[in-house]
């Protein structure tokens, strides 16, 4: 059982950055792969960028060149650097973690992880 817990939220204006941060209950390295997933009101959650323990990333085209994901397995610890943000980007960023393998192609499907954390807000205002 993996547990993940969240931190960084909050608001900023457009344009703005935010790190989001993501604490394991044991080492990130028995994870197969982790990711950055987001939900904003009345959408479905999606993908936005994920990363694997062979240093494989995989993002968002709406987030690419803004956004950068980073894991620390001697902290056990995943980041998400959010650089440039749009009053889109609001939503409730989830950190997420699948200990066995999956295709690359599916790294920022949802269906594919088995382990959530509680979430953060982001908001940002135009």
């Amino acid at each position: 059982q993996v547990q993940l817990a969240e931190s960084g939220g909050g608001s900023v204006q457009s344009g703005g950055s935010l790190r989001l941060s993501c604490a394991a209950s044991e080492e990130t390295h028995r994870t197969y792969c982790m990711g950055w997933f987001r939900q904003a009101p009345g959408k479905e959650r999606e993908g936005v960028a994920a990363t694997n323990n062979y240093g494989f990333t995989m993002y968002a085209d709406s987030v690419k060149g803004r956004f950068t994901i980073s894991q620390d397995n001697a902290k056990s610890t995943l980041d998400l650097q959010m650089n440039s943000l749009k009053p889109e980007d609001t939503a409730v960023y989830y950190c997420a973690a699948r200990q066995s393998r999956v295709l690359t192609s599916r790294f920022l499907v949802p269906a594919e992880y088995n382990y959530w954390g509680q979430g953060t807000q982001v908001t940002v205002s135009s």
